[in-house]
């Protein structure tokens, strides 16, 4: 790794501030000063640009370890010459810390993590329990597995490791107290919730096609149900297996265009409570959105060819649905509702269903 005249003064200003927002407990914030993140990144890494991931270099490398934000460790799957897509990181310090806290540990749990990535949230959670048996971790890719392994053997841990298919699990070593994942999914596989034990709790980040992504804290049910609510955003890797599941989109015909005016700003859309309702409400239509001279602009799309933008009082829609105008029917919708925050959304899961709603599970936010 480069050299660095303090390297110990960095991290402890990263943990101390961690601790200052309220992220550690007394004991997570001992955990989080004993096992400093250089030990788990590697020399060559990137951080994350507007269009592509960018390389670190020496200079650059120690005040980015320090820092909270995400380091890139794997782009393309490790594939020299590709578009620079990153495929694994050490994800930004305060996202696991919030994480880690939701699991709520106590000593005698047993835990499931899917992505190893670096190994750093595996070393911390076998410091955390002080029996690093207890700890289990999946990777899929077997460059990051051997690399895991090395970073954990320097931080003095040992826990279990497999280098497999994260969304199985691990079900000859379950049942789990609790499992985290690491990399974000489209649908929570019911193969995690099988391999809790009743009341066990299962954090991770879910991918949502409208907009952002967002931590979910599941409980499972004596019945095989887990349900739990959200807890902010998150961007995350989306576990390989889910890559492409959000299914083909028919393409756009731009000779359908149509204007309109529009009282929505669409910067109204980007708080995480309007994402989930509206993701709910609309299924399969994705938004993205970008900061410009004129304000926020958003794009959304439908599979069956139907999109839109809009910016600054105006929009433009497309194909056979009048997708802004849906939009805006369900932000007023969702004010209605009183502009809920995301704390207000939760989640159901099942073998056969994933079910959103809003302040109860009674009360399922269906689509139209």
């Amino acid at each position: 790794m480069p050299t660095v005249p303090d390297a110990t003064g960095g991290h402890t200003a990263l943990v101390r501030s961690l601790d200052e927002r309220g992220l550690l407990t007394p004991r997570w914030r001992a955990v989080w000063q004993e096992l400093p993140r250089h030990l788990f990144v590697p020399d060559r890494v990137w951080r994350q640009g507007p269009e592509r991931c960018e390389p670190v270099g020496p200079a650059e490398w120690w005040p980015l370890v320090a820092s909270d934000e995400p380091v890139v460790i794997q782009v393309d799957d490790g594939a020299e010459g590709g578009p620079a897509v990153a495929t694994s990181s050490n994800s930004k310090p305060s996202m696991v810390a919030r994480m880690l806290g939701l699991l709520e540990l106590e000593p005698a749990h047993r835990v499931l993590e899917i992505g190893t990535a670096s190994g750093h949230v595996a070393a911390l959670l076998a410091r955390y329990l002080g029996d690093d048996s207890r700890v289990h971790s999946i990777e899929l890719d077997p460059a990051m597995a051997r690399l895991a392994a090395q970073h954990l053997a320097r931080a003095g841990h040992a826990p279990r490791l497999r280098q497999g298919d994260g969304g199985r699990g691990w079900p000859d070593a379950a049942p789990f107290d609790r499992v985290v994942s690491t990399c974000a999914v489209r649908r929570v596989p019911y193969a995690w919730i099988e391999q809790l034990r009743p009341c066990g709790r299962l954090v991770l980040p879910l991918h949502r096609e409208f907009w952002s992504g967002a931590v979910v804290r599941l409980v499972r049910r004596p019945d095989g149900m887990a349900e739990g609510r959200f807890h902010g955003g998150a961007s995350y890797v989306l576990l390989r297996a889910q890559r492409d599941g959000g299914g083909d989109r028919a393409d756009v015909d731009s000779s359908t265009a149509r204007a309109s005016t529009t009282d929505l700003d669409p910067a109204d859309l980007l708080s995480l409570g309007a994402a989930l309702y509206l993701g709910a409400r609309l299924p399969g239509v994705s938004l993205q959105h970008a900061v410009t001279g004129e304000g926020v602009r958003v794009w959304a799309r439908a599979a069956d060819g139907s999109a839109a933008t809009a910016a600054a009082g105006e929009a433009l829609q497309y194909g056979p649905r009048n997708l802004w105008a849906e939009i805006e029917a369900e932000h007023r919708a969702y004010i209605r509702e009183g502009a809920p925050g995301a704390e207000g959304f939760g989640l159901t899961v099942t073998a056969d269903a994933h079910d959103v709603w809003l302040h109860d599970p009674g009360n399922v936010i269906r689509g139209n």
